[in-house]
């Protein structure tokens, strides 16, 4: 017997009305999960603009947190929710490490070493005043001294100093040569010295004054424009930024041989580490600026090295890296290595091989602990694992067999338990992909053969930190500067850059060594140009400097 119109009517409308409750249901959920994102990158961007920027969490405030874990309302956790360490390739391990859930003060040998500040000898007292610093002396007599000098006997003296500075100064380096002609003979041409070579004919600017341009800009991050403020208004020289500017054109030209030949022992190690910052530029017709990229790659141990380049894409790679160079490259997650990497492999045999940087991997850890303390705190004990490792090999002087097997007993149980752990997050989809717990263990999870890498080669840094550190004074740079004038000028930056930091590095003075090498280039023959290489150079005398 078939319902009644109004009962079947009534029927379609409930099932209209479980069909809308459903669908505003998974709508409300989609809202609330889009909403705990929203609040999580407002909460991150405060962070990032308010809080600090060390990444740094002491040993003894993760065993303070660990005893207090966050866990969502209502939220229980079993002993199954953590996968437990098996004993297979983990030998070396003690039994108190063996699972994650275990007491708080269990998994300390290494998350707690001794404060290494507290056992560092006390420094010595330094002299108020550097001893190598010239003397003006100024002595003052009392008035009856002077009125009466033979009356009095001196018994001694009280002497005080002051740390004085006089200000740099421009000066008129002129150069005469005298004409001469010979007694009896006057019809002879007259005889003259041939002038110096030099960077350029009827050049204005000496070496003295470009090398201190350069520093002032590439060193001390002094722009252009702030230095021709400062020559005009204090010192009473006009100099336009764009005479300025053809002037570090001038000096790139001349120091490119340098550059190369740092370019080639970077690359002779068979490993580098590699990063790139952005840096606007301007665009002759466009009225705006375009986004170019200063690439750096590093030696641990060595020189870096900056090139210019117009994007970030894998095909700049080629410009930077020969195709017959093999070895090790250090990265980031960025895409476009693996990309270079496999458009090369048809055209070389040379092999290639990424390595990962576990600092990038912590910091999503580090930046999740927000939403996910708990999780995020026992991840980043194990992260402080490894780093403990590395500082007491670094601390020792480790070379790289000593490295190796160190890091094959000790650091890699602690990266399979990490990779496991993550897997294991993974897999249950304990947090949604885009929050930053859920980046953070993909990036990890999908990383993990690159970040294995420093397990296999002793000379592999744990993480990409150097280069970073190498690239940063461009990043001070730019920020005083805001742009490069054109395309084209960021290859002059990307030559000045190398020598200047090539040469702090090694504790040389960057205006010496720049105005030294300036001088003698335009007169050196081309087998001598590596003696100005900054791990060679040696001052010349007073009097070969022109």
């Amino acid at each position: 017997m078939e319902p009644a119109a109004p009962e079947a009517e009534l029927l379609s409308r409930l099932e209209k009305m479980e069909r809308s409750l459903t669908a505003l249901a998974a709508e409300n959920e989609a809202l609330r999960a889009e909403n705990k994102l929203l609040r999580a990158k407002v909460d991150k961007l405060v962070h990032r603009i308010f809080g600090k920027s060390s990444e740094q969490i002491s040993p003894a405030q993760l065993e303070l947190l660990l005893q207090y874990p966050e866990e969502s309302p209502g939220a229980k956790r079993s002993e199954t929710d953590w996968p437990q360490d098996s004993p297979e390739g983990e030998r070396s391990e003690s039994k108190e490490s063996a699972s994650p859930c275990s007491a708080p003060g269990a998994d300390t040998r290494e998350a707690s070493p001794h404060d290494r500040r507290l056992l560092r000898p006390a420094a010595e007292r330094r002299s108020r005043l550097p001893e190598h610093l010239p003397v003006i002396e100024q002595v003052i007599e009392p008035e009856q001294i002077r009125a009466d000098p033979a009356a009095w006997k001196r018994i001694g003296e009280e002497v005080s100093e002051q740390l004085d500075y006089e200000p740099a100064r421009f000066l008129r380096r002129r150069t005469v040569r005298p004409k001469y002609v010979r007694r009896g003979d006057m019809e002879q041409p007259p005889v003259i010295a041939p002038l110096p070579p030099s960077l350029q004919e009827a050049c204005l600017a000496a070496p003295g004054l470009i090398a201190a341009i350069i520093t002032a800009k590439y060193c001390d991050h002094l722009p252009l424009y702030r230095q021709e403020m400062i020559y005009q208004t204090r010192h009473g020289v006009p100099l336009s930024r764009q005479t300025m500017s053809r002037w570090m054109t001038l000096a790139a030209f001349w120091l490119r041989p340098l550059y190369e030949e740092i370019k080639t022992t970077v690359l002779d190690g068979g490993y580098v580490q590699a990063d790139e910052s952005p840096v606007e530029y301007l665009q002759p017709g466009h009225g705006s600026t375009k986004t170019g990229y200063l690439w750096a790659l590093h030696r641990p141990g060595g020189d870096t090295f900056y090139t210019w380049q117009a994007s970030r894409a894998a095909a700049c790679l080629d410009s930077i890296i020969p195709d017959s160079w093999a070895g090790i490259v250090q990265c980031d997650g960025y895409a476009a290595y693996p990309a270079w990497r496999r458009a090369r492999a048809p055209r070389t045999d040379a092999p290639v091989v990424l390595a990962g940087c576990m600092a990038h991997a912590r910091r999503g850890f580090f930046e999740s602990l927000r939403q996910a303390a708990g999780e995020s705190r026992l991840l980043l004990r194990q992260f402080q694992h490894l780093y403990a490792i590395e500082a007491r090999l670094r601390e020792s002087k480790a070379g790289p067999a000593l490295r190796h097997a160190v890091r094959a007993a000790e650091s890699r149980p602690v990266l399979l338990r990490l990779q496991r752990w993550c897997r294991h997050l993974l897999e249950r989809r304990r947090h949604l992909p885009q929050s930053d717990m859920g980046k953070a263990v993909a990036y990890f999870v999908h990383h993990s053969t690159a970040l294995s890498r420093f397990l296999e080669d002793g000379r592999i840094e744990i993480d990409n930190n150097l280069v970073e550190n190498a690239i940063r004074p461009t990043a001070v740079g730019k920020k005083n500067w805001l742009f490069i004038g054109a395309e084209t000028a960021g290859e002059t930056s990307a030559i000045l850059y190398t020598l200047v930091e090539s040469a702090r590095r090694r504790g040389l003075d960057p205006l010496a060594y720049l105005r030294d090498a300036l001088t003698r280039l335009p007169r050196m023959k081309a087998s001598e140009v590596i003696t100005l290489h900054p791990a060679h150079w040696q001052p010349a005398a007073p009097s070969a400097v022109a």
